[in-house]
């Protein structure tokens, strides 16, 4: 259902030219009617609002009921840090974040991670921008794990795809449950998108291939 809330969303990725509509090739040879780019957010307001509308989606779903937010290197720093920062302000939860370095550190204090260091029984969400293919979270998992003993509950990500994973009939998003026990919460999903332009009425052109996308590679619980 799109909610006042999921339109906001698209309407400011849209602004920033981050949810673009045409002819794009996805990292899988998919010819795909949209297209989101979260390397496009470059402003500084931009990243506070984005952090809220992530503040938002973690306060509803998770409340405080976790220990620390982990941004996986590149995409996910800024998020987790921005998100961090709107949840101490915005709702009170003042947590910590955390994050990797795609090369671990020699010297000073050595050690691949940046920030606060999970201990046992810590809970740790997962904040990223998509997920494709989730290899990002295969690759993470063990980063994670190596810290000790620790539970990734919740993943939080801008836009679910919904598009058929390593496996026929299953999302990425249903795959790194199924694989890893996480809830991945998107901000919006591909429906909330062909929901937004059937209703604007200025993308008419772009419906059928959206239309078309979907039934041919999307899979919906």
């Amino acid at each position: 259902m799109l909610t006042p809330f999921k339109k906001e969303l698209i309407e400011f990725m849209m602004k920033a030219d981050v949810l673009r509509f045409g002819s794009f090739i996805t990292k899988s040879g998919r010819n795909t009617p949209y297209f989101v780019n979260t390397g496009n957010y470059r402003m500084g307001s931009q990243i506070a609002d984005l952090g809220h509308f992530y503040a938002a989606c973690i306060h509803e779903n998770c409340g405080d009921r976790f220990d620390a937010m982990f941004g996986p290197a590149y995409k996910g720093i800024p998020l987790a840090v921005s998100a961090a920062g709107s949840l101490a302000r915005d709702f009170g939860v003042d947590k910590p974040y955390f994050f990797n370095r795609k090369e671990a550190k020699d010297h000073g204090e050595g050690g691949s991670l940046v920030g606060y260091k999970p201990k046992d029984g810590d809970r740790i969400l997962i904040i990223e921008d998509v997920i494709t293919a989730g290899t990002a979270v295969r690759e993470t998992m063990p980063i994670l794990q190596a810290c000790g003993n620790i539970t990734v509950p919740d993943m939080f990500i801008s836009v679910n795809r919904c598009e058929v994973g390593q496996n026929p009939g299953k999302t990425a998003v249903m795959e790194v449950k199924e694989e890893f026990g996480i809830q991945v919460h998107s901000l919006i999903d591909v429906r909330d998108i062909y929901e937004y332009l059937s209703q604007s009425g200025a993308y008419q052109d772009i419906l059928p291939a959206m239309k078309q996308y979907m039934e041919t590679y999307c899979v919906f619980e």
